[in-house]
């Protein structure tokens, strides 16, 4: 949107990450009260991880534990049940 030389553009990049930081907060902490009430939380924590990490690095790497986390779960399910002949 604005070239590093426009006078709005820090302004912009600072505006820019406080909206992803609570657009992407909202989203988790959501997700988080989701473990106890009623809701899919396991896929709206990783939505919420993954907004944040546009901007923050330790959005990232909790994203990328997630995800490891995920298939290996999905991993060691898919070989405890074999398909049927």
């Amino acid at each position: 949107m604005f070239d590093e030389k426009h006078p709005l553009f820090g302004t912009y990049r600072i505006a820019k990450r406080i909206a992803i930081g609570i657009v992407g907060g909202s989203v988790l902490v959501v997700g988080v009260l989701m473990i106890v009430l009623p809701g899919p939380a396991f896929v709206v924590i990783p939505v919420g991880l993954g907004i944040l990490s546009l901007e923050f690095a330790w959005a990232r790497r909790w994203l990328k534990k997630v995800r490891d986390k995920a298939e290996a779960v999905a991993h060691s399910l898919s070989h405890k049940n074999p398909p049927p002949p």
